[in-house]
């Protein structure tokens, strides 16, 4: 009497959740990525060796066409004290971080430097590391 083997043993590897995985992955490594910066602006910043690692409480922005950006938000220059000043109202040691694009005249950099000055904010030159 021959015993016959009921259940035989399968080869095949089945990569369906692998796929699954890798898929859900994806998706949100490309949503964390939008995230993060969604509306930055792109300025060349100079360089420089000294970073800091503080948390200013806003941005100010200087684009190579001269145009002022409180963290996205364009401003005219004549409105950049009020808007700073509303931002910045109520909070101990305000702290504004200056982006400017190395192509910007030195002027433009000294008025938003003196805005800060004559505010007692403290201000921060963002650079990118050499």
């Amino acid at each position: 009497m021959a015993i016959k083997r009921g259940s035989k043993v399968e080869k095949t590897y089945s990569a369906a959740s692998m796929t699954d995985l890798m898929f859900l992955l994806l998706i949100f490594m490309l949503i964390a990525t939008t995230l993060i910066n969604p509306n930055a602006l792109r300025l060349t910043l100079p360089k420089s060796a000294n970073q800091l690692n503080e948390k200013p409480y806003t941005t100010v922005s200087i684009t190579p066409d001269l145009k002022y950006y409180v963290e996205t938000q364009p401003v005219a220059f004549d409105e950049l004290e009020a808007v700073l000043r509303s931002k910045l109202e109520g909070k101990e040691e305000p702290t504004v971080s200056l982006h400017c694009d190395q192509t910007v005249p030195m002027g433009e950099v000294v008025k938003v430097m003196n805005i800060a000055k004559d505010n007692s904010y403290r201000l921060i030159l963002a650079t990118r590391p050499k």
